[in-house]
């Protein structure tokens, strides 16, 4: 019992940190600026741990790769805390389920965004949020639209975006069974 209040504190905390991290390194890899809003609110969260990294991991070719790297190290501790700490496991095995929590991650992350930018769409496309998601998603969808055409005005690129993520993350989940 108290191990899995543990690990949703854990896995929640450092989930939403993550996310925040990852969304940073993602922002500069598009080259969108966000709105003020949202970078404020994602620089002053992740800078006390991206910052320090910084001088270990510089950016190179215009990508933040400490934000990349502060998700990493996020994965690696919250395994460490929710696993290590109640079962006897080698360090070798905490390293791979903390590669395989922060590879889902990034899948869950890119669902999430497409998932924000069909509900924009239906609801209000000219939502202050909605060109910073399309941003964000564009990289995604843009080769999914080259190929799928309109169907009745309708675009199924999301669709199937999400339907390759899911397919993307039980094949990670796959190579290492019985870790997810």
């Amino acid at each position: 019992m108290l191990h899995s209040i543990v690990t949703l504190i854990v896995d929640t905390v450092a989930g939403l940190f993550a996310v925040v991290l990852l969304v940073r390194f993602w922002m500069q890899v598009v080259r969108v600026r966000p709105p003020m809003t949202v970078a404020h609110f994602t620089f002053k969260l992740s800078d006390w741990l991206v910052k320090p990294l910084r001088r270990v991991v510089p950016g190179v070719g215009g990508y933040d790769w400490a934000s990349l790297l502060g998700a990493l190290l996020v994965a690696f501790l919250s395994v460490m805390l929710t696993v290590w700490l109640f079962f006897s496991l080698p360090v070798q095995l905490v390293l791979l389920l903390a590669l395989l929590r922060f590879i889902q991650w990034i899948f869950y992350g890119f669902m999430g965004l497409i998932i924000i930018e069909v509900i924009f769409s239906w609801v209000n496309p000219h939502a202050p949020l909605a060109p910073f998601i399309g941003a964000l998603t564009e990289p995604l969808l843009r080769p999914l639209r080259r190929v799928l055409p309109l169907i009745g005005n309708i675009d199924l690129s999301p669709l199937v975006a999400l339907l390759l993520l899911q397919i993307g993350l039980r094949l990670v989940s796959a190579i290492l069974p019985g870790l997810a």
